[in-house]
């Protein structure tokens, strides 16, 4: 039977810490392995995550830096890449490891949801979820899993400071189409009601649109506002 690890990124998230972890008891309790890493916080989210995970790991700030550092600690047979402000579904680790011994697939991602009333969001998450399907290529809310063995040998996730969910994808096409699960993780809408729904939505048209023509990812983490 493969063992799941699931590797959380985090910065600053004392105030949400807590539920995120809290909502992986559950899985804790049947053998999945929890795996925290922080990026330097200056609040308790270390202090609080050393409770509530198996492991808590500090690593250079950056999100692809801290989900490979998890990786090269996990135990597991498949990783599991999860934002701290995404909630998986009920039954989550049967979901990915049946799914993906079923299937003979390398990799996968599930479909999203993003929390809010908003109604654009409703579309924006159905087009997400469509697009993902076309392109085989996923974003980080929709928590990318992959074999381990296939993460190592793809290189784990392009040490650029945005992006780097999409760069992965690219890499894991090469070994395979994902597996695009029809169960849905949850997302949370606040990032893009702070900053204005349809405002970020253009915004992040305009990043990919960047990305792809092969602008530089630094620069487009500077105009996404990566740190504040």
């Amino acid at each position: 039977m493969l063992r799941l690890s699931i590797i959380m990124p985090v910065l600053d998230e004392g105030e949400s810490i807590v539920a995120a972890l809290d909502a992986l008891a559950d899985l804790r309790s049947l053998g999945v392995e929890v795996i925290v890493v922080d990026g330097g916080s200056s609040d308790a989210t270390v202090q609080r995550a050393r409770l509530r995970a198996d492991r808590v790991l500090t690593a250079p700030r950056g999100r692809a830096l801290q989900m490979n550092a998890g990786a090269e600690k996990a135990t597991g047979d498949v990783l599991l890449f999860l934002h701290a402000d995404t909630r998986l579904p009920t039954a989550a680790e049967l979901v990915v490891l049946g799914g993906l011994e079923r299937s003979s697939r390398a990799w996968g991602r599930f479909d999203v949801i993003i929390a809010s009333r908003h109604p654009l969001l409703a579309v924006v998450s159905r087009a997400m979820n469509i697009r993902s399907r076309v392109t085989g290529i996923a974003t980080g809310d929709q928590a990318i899993f992959v074999k381990r063995e296939v993460f190592v040998a793809a290189g784990g996730f392009p040490a650029i400071p945005l992006m780097e969910d999409i760069a992965l994808c690219k890499r894991l096409k090469r070994v395979g189409p994902p597996l695009c699960l029809s169960e849905r993780v949850t997302t949370s809408g606040r990032r893009w009601e702070q900053h204005g729904v349809l405002r970020t939505i253009l915004l992040m048209w305009r990043l990919r649109l960047s990305y792809f023509l092969g602008a530089d990812p630094a620069l487009l983490a500077r105009r996404y506002g990566y740190g504040e």
